[in-house]
Parts: structure tokens; sequence; C-alpha cells
């Protein structure tokens, strides 16, 4: 897929994001072409992983369009048009169940950390 979505699931796998998934959703909704989804472990680390992620990609001269969020620490959501980052709390990440709502057969997008052998 593209470098940004690469780029961003790196950061959040060095800043230990826990359950990174990547799905290609383009031919599913006209509102992004990919969704990262992640999980931290506290209010904190979402907070921080949202911080880091928005950080990196600035120096890298791209700018969240929108983040929605911060605040709460439970469901923030970065916009960067072609990929939506949503970093959720595990008890958001539970009920609202994104990954399950979007993956459809083969768009979930293969991350160069992720492990397939074990799969």
């Amino acid at each position: 897929m593209s470098e940004m979505v690469t780029k961003i699931a790196n950061i959040l796998y060095e800043k230990k994001a826990q359950n990174i998934v990547a799905l290609n959703v383009k031919d599913l909704t006209v509102i992004t072409d990919c969704m990262l989804i992640a999980t931290g472990r506290s209010t904190i680390q979402v907070r921080t992983l949202a911080d880091e992620v928005e950080e990196r990609m600035t120096e890298a001269g791209i700018d969240p369009i929108r983040k929605e969020g911060m605040q709460e620490g439970r469901w923030v959501v970065l916009d960067y048009g072609e990929v939506l980052v949503h970093l959720f709390h595990q008890e958001e990440r539970d009920f609202y169940r994104l990954d399950k709502l979007w993956e459809m057969g083969e768009n979930r997008i293969i991350l160069p950390f992720e492990n397939t052998d074990e799969d």
C-alpha cells in the first residue's frame, strides 16, 4: 500500500502499540483509502501514540486534516486523508470492533513487522 501506511504503522510499532491492523477500504468507502487501527494499554499511551504519530508525520511535512479524541484518550482519530488512524483504549476497541466491521476478506494489509508464518 502507500508509504504513509507503512510509516505510521512503524511509528505505532516502535511505540509499543498493540494489535496494529491496516485495512484497504478504498472500495468500501469514500472517506479514506486505508484505516490503521491500534490499541494502547492506557489513555496515556493512546494519547502518546497519537502525539508521536502527529509529531513524526509533521516532521515529514504531513499534517493531519483533523484530529479527535485527544482529551479523553479513549479513541483518538487522526485523519490524513488517504489514511485514517484509529487509536483505541482496549475497552473501546472491543466495543466498536472497527477492524471486524471493515475487514472484508482480502483487504487486510500485511505490515512489515508482522510474522505471517504464525498466522
